[in-house]
């Protein structure tokens, strides 16, 4: 099969933020007298979009909010963080950038992170113009783990589906690609290695060994 792009998850792929995403619900959430014990999140809300998460909390955790205000003030809280200080880097994610650059291979993001904290986040690493093009959750109707923002991605690149590889964390990012027709490379974190990874192409333990399977599967090997 040809392989043209690659398609980067942001949260937890290139950034390390979900123990951040984490602490930043539970700093929402305490003012109501809540929170959220890591393994919940672990289990429920790594890899989520906000939106999404903001509903499932109002309805387990009997919060009375909107989930849109709820998701809001939660923007609201990423957003003073990232004034702050940049989500950091996945050990090894300027080099797969310049390695997949150099190998000739056009890349692009695909997150379910809002646009403005996905933008700031990348832009704080310089890191915007490697990019051809970035789908948030704010581009699609449905947000991960539905395919929406993988398909979308393809048709701004003209390709097919089948002629990107995404590189992803999570269980629901795996989903949203899979269900998209992109075959897909999984990097665990501590807060995901524990997902179902049954639907992957291959799993790997870095952003570096995920460049090199790409690179051999460029070469046809």
């Amino acid at each position: 099969m040809p392989l043209h792009a690659i398609l980067f998850d942001h949260d937890g792929t290139l950034v390390d933020s979900e123990p951040t995403h984490w602490q930043i619900w539970n700093a929402v959430l305490a003012p109501l007298g809540l929170s959220i014990p890591e393994a919940d999140y672990r289990d429920r809300y790594a890899g989520m979009p906000t939106p999404a998460n903001a509903v499932d909390l109002v309805e387990r955790l009997g919060i009375d909010l909107p989930p849109a205000v709820l998701a809001e003030r939660k923007a609201e809280a990423t957003r003073a963080h990232l004034a702050r200080e940049p989500f950091p880097l996945m050990p090894g994610a300027r080099e797969a950038i310049a390695a997949l650059q150099a190998a000739g291979l056009r890349l692009a993001v695909v997150t379910g992170a809002a646009r403005d904290a996905t933008l700031a986040s990348l832009g704080a690493h310089g890191l915007l113009d490697a990019f051809e093009t970035v789908v948030t959750v704010d581009d699609v109707a449905l947000g991960k783990p539905a395919p929406d923002c993988y398909l979308l991605a393809a048709r701004r690149l003209g390709l097919a589906p089948a002629d990107c590889v995404a590189v992803e964390d999570s269980e629901h990012g795996l989903q949203s690609a899979a269900d998209a027709g992109v075959p897909c490379v999984v990097k665990p974190t501590g807060m995901s290695r524990h997902h179902d990874f049954g639907r992957a192409t291959v799993r790997v333990p870095d952003l570096l060994a995920a460049t090199a399977w790409i690179l051999r599967r460029r070469q046809g090997g």
